[in-house]
């Protein structure tokens, strides 16, 4: 059977060239980068090497740039690690973010107000968005952190970043942002755009799993989540995991050099996708911004009022023809949920159910596109006709 995947927002897999950079960390050049002996800096130059490599890539010095295990740690120690500094000036921190922000975000600044903190969640727009004037008006004399995201993970929208790190620094507020989908995607540089606080992950980018960064400028108060050592300068306790540390510089380097060429490839992909949706299934609505998008990502719904389709049968009819796609984000489709971010952005629950997530990779072809598009209208057909 013809195997086709298109979940790459969920995750990708590891590029041989990736693998190939991280093996000798594996074995041979096995010391602890705390160690201060041959071995261990050895270890070390690689990590310094390594660093060097993704803070250049957003434009920030190697000093700002802390390893953890993935995005999920970054956005929380981003969140909690700010609120946890400003404990010392205001009694209950405040913070914002919108309806749209991944899991690790939400659930972070809902364990947040739990623990004494407030939390304001903006809603979005109909493309899942926020502006500037509604993060400024948001703000409090207690507000530590302002938190949104660069570009989406299920509908792919671009937010207006350097207009709302103008907003809020205004008000001498930091801005953390999830830019785990973003990198290797868009252009990032931190000093442009203005982000005090950004997240970043290797897996989304052909990189290893279990390795992320956050990016924390200079004079940002951020405490640390752990305890029990001073790697990472104190922010991040724990013995540094120099292989997946070096993948990740690698895989950074190589979507970098890439990443115009594919943007374009992908975009062109995606687009012809999208055309080949709205000819053949007019029942079809596409979510996310028309223009300001990520270029991989294309996000659909059959409106239920049209076209009654239950959603969880849709992908399993595709899967069965060997066409992996999902309905929204890898933290809760397997729960078969309504997307939080398209019922933020309005959509019924019924449409929302009935969603298809495609995300464009390195492997996709025209060919992948004529396949999903026969296999889509004959599902579609089968389960309606």
């Amino acid at each position: 059977m013809k195997r086709i995947y298109l979940d790459h927002t969920a995750t990708t897999p590891l590029d041989p060239r990736v693998l190939e950079s991280m093996l000798p960390f594996f074995s041979g050049n096995f010391g602890n980068a705390s160690s201060i002996h041959w071995y261990g800096q050895r270890a070390k130059r690689a990590l310094d090497e390594a660093r060097g490599v993704i803070a250049d890539a957003i434009g920030a010095q190697p000093a700002e740039l802390f390893f953890t295990s993935g995005g999920t740690e970054s956005d929380n120690l981003a969140l909690k690690g700010v609120a946890s500094a400003a404990r010392k000036k205001y009694a209950r921190p405040h913070i914002i973010t919108s309806k749209a922000e991944h899991h690790a975000v939400l659930e972070t600044s809902e364990w947040l107000v739990q623990e004494g903190c407030e939390a304001t969640v903006l809603p979005v727009d109909q493309y899942g968005l926020v502006s500037a004037d509604e993060v400024q008006n948001a703000i409090t004399g207690a507000t530590c952190l302002v938190s949104i995201m660069t570009a989406n993970n299920e509908v792919g929208s671009v937010y207006p970043i350097a207009e709302i790190a103008s907003a809020v620094h205004d008000k001498g507020i930091p801005l953390h942002s999830d830019a785990v989908q973003a990198l290797g995607r868009l252009s990032l540089d931190v000093n442009a755009s203005g982000v005090d606080l950004l997240t970043l992950s290797a897996h989304k980018i052909y990189g290893p799993k279990g390795i992320g960064a956050l990016f924390i400028r200079k004079g940002t108060a951020v405490d640390p989540l752990l305890q029990g050592g001073g790697q990472e300068r104190g922010k991040r306790p724990g013995t540094e995991n120099v292989p997946l540390a070096v993948g990740f510089a690698k895989a950074v380097e190589l979507a970098v050099a890439e990443m115009d060429e594919e943007t374009r490839r992908l975009q062109s992909l995606r687009e012809e996708l999208e055309a080949g949706i709205r000819s053949r299934i007019p029942a079809v609505v596409v979510n996310g911004h028309p223009v300001l998008r990520l270029p991989h990502v294309l996000n659909v719904s059959i409106d239920g009022n049209q076209l009654p389709i239950e959603g969880e049968m849709l992908l399993m009819n595709l899967d069965l023809r060997g066409i992996a796609v999902t309905s929204g984000s890898a933290c809760t489709s397997g729960s078969m949920q309504p997307s939080h971010v398209l019922l933020a952005m309005g959509r019924d629950m019924r449409t929302a159910k009935a969603t298809l997530r495609f995300a464009f990779g390195r492997t996709n072809t025209r060919e992948d596109v004529a396949y999903v598009l026969d296999a889509l209208q004959e599902v579609v057909q089968q389960m309606t006709g």
